[in-house]
């Protein structure tokens, strides 16, 4: 009864007054805390896919640099290495709690913090009363449109609200001014618009186009990626070609702050597990099992490419779902597609229905798998428990296999009909496959 009230006022309450509304709660949180980035060295990630990837490696090169570092995003907040798992199903935590937890940071005695940085967060103005000291740009394709009146360039514009903040105010840090930085991927056919926002530096990262830090001679295995920027060798624990796409503004802000090549090295490699991310859930199975957050096309098309690329003769075998309350309903149908080619088997579940009835979701994604191929009771599977859906996906793999549980990644909650209910994807996975191989 209060969430449908709140929704009536918030139909009925012109969008000026609620972003003044936000903007006033955003100032008012930083003063009470004391307006704590004003003592820290904040970078801020945003894009479609890859922020928290990304947030993971800029943490581990200035943490291998020497820094004790903070970081706030969607799968976890660390303060140096004290590390507390995100259960809020948001990346960007309400303004109180994102100044509560930078003050926590500078009372900890961190100097720099790695920031996830949404479209929806910037839209209710949680940026504000954060002075960012450097804006990284990953990508950006068609997502949450429906929260920004339908329009990509809405969308787009509300995420360049970052770069368009980091001249607005100075820093001093240790009695020295603090050059702000943009960093952005060239390869995007938008890096030129993040680009083209004032900065004192700016730099670009690639793999197909000439930029200041370029990845060649990628190789992919099942121990990791390798890569070589101007001949010097670099190597990912963490699986998949795209990764490297994430590695790089590590690299790039690394090299900018002037650390160590060899600290730089070092702090890539140390990124061996990325909650949620190309996890790999070990039990020792004889197929492999990675758990992914690909809750859309754009990433369930790298995460496929990646597995199949691995697995080589042997089968892809894929879970995945769709969520509900009005969000990317389109995307269902192209899941299903993606998966139909992509994976051998496809075994489609619950996701993050919300108010929607699970069965439509499920049936939207199902029916566009076998428009491509795929057959019901062959090689598509739908089960709406999805307990009950990832144990289908381990007993259809044998060895050498790989299987991608897709969807929540390291979310601690699913998004039903009322509410929430408390849900560990990789800790149900485990248990799944400890029963699995004990049959």
């Amino acid at each position: 009864m209060l969430k449908k009230l709140k929704n009536i006022i918030r139909k009925l309450t012109p969008e000026p007054v609620i972003q003044g509304y936000h903007l006033a709660l955003a100032e008012i949180a930083a003063k009470i805390y004391g307006n704590p980035s004003e003592k820290l060295y904040v970078v801020g990630i945003t894009g479609t896919k890859g922020k928290t990837s990304a947030a993971n490696f800029v943490w581990s090169v200035l943490t291998a640099a020497g820094y004790k570092v903070g970081q706030i995003g969607t799968a976890q907040i660390r303060i140096g290495q004290k590390e507390i798992a995100n259960t809020m199903h948001m990346t960007m935590p309400g303004r109180f709690l994102l100044q509560k937890y930078l003050r926590e940071m500078v009372d900890a005695g961190c100097t720099h913090v790695v920031m996830e940085v949404t479209s929806e967060g910037i839209k209710l103005n949680r940026h504000r009363g954060i002075i960012f000291d450097c804006a990284i740009f990953t990508n950006l394709a068609p997502e949450h449109l429906e929260s920004h009146g339908g329009s990509f360039e809405n969308y787009k514009n509300t995420k360049g609200k970052l770069f368009a903040s980091l001249m607005q105010h100075t820093k001093r840090l240790d009695d020295k001014l603090i050059k702000r930085v943009s960093i952005a991927n060239r390869d995007d056919e938008h890096s030129d618009y993040f680009a083209s926002f004032p900065a004192d530096v700016k730099l670009n990262y690639s793999i197909e186009h000439a930029s200041d830090v370029r990845a060649q001679n990628i190789m992919d295995s099942d121990n990791g990626v390798n890569f070589e920027i101007e001949n010097q060798s670099y190597h990912l624990e963490v699986l998949g070609h795209f990764n490297v796409y994430n590695a790089l503004p590590a690299i790039a802000l690394g090299r900018h702050l002037h650390a160590p090549e060899e600290k730089i090295r070092q702090g890539i490699s140390d990124v061996r597990i990325i909650p949620g991310r190309m996890e790999k859930i070990e039990e020792g199975q004889s197929f492999t099992v990675l758990v992914d957050y690909a809750h859309e096309n754009l990433s369930f098309n790298k995460v496929l490419d990646a597995a199949r690329k691995i697995a080589g003769v042997n089968k892809v075998i894929v879970l995945t779902g769709g969520q509900g309350g009005g969000r990317d309903r389109a995307k269902r149908a192209q899941m299903g597609e993606t998966a139909a080619k992509k994976a051998d088997f496809v075994v489609v579940t619950n996701e993050d229905p919300y108010d929607d009835n699970p069965q439509d979701i499920i049936h939207e994604i199902a029916d566009a798998a076998v428009a491509h191929g795929k057959v019901i009771g062959q090689t598509l599977f739908r089960n709406p428990d999805r307990r009950g859906g990832i144990a289908k996906a381990l007993s259809l793999a044998n060895t050498g296999d790989i299987v991608i549980i897709a969807g929540k990644g390291a979310e601690q909650t699913m998004m039903v009909k009322g509410g929430s209910i408390p849900w560990n994807e990789r800790e149900i996975v485990r248990e799944e496959l400890r029963k699995f191989l004990q049959k």
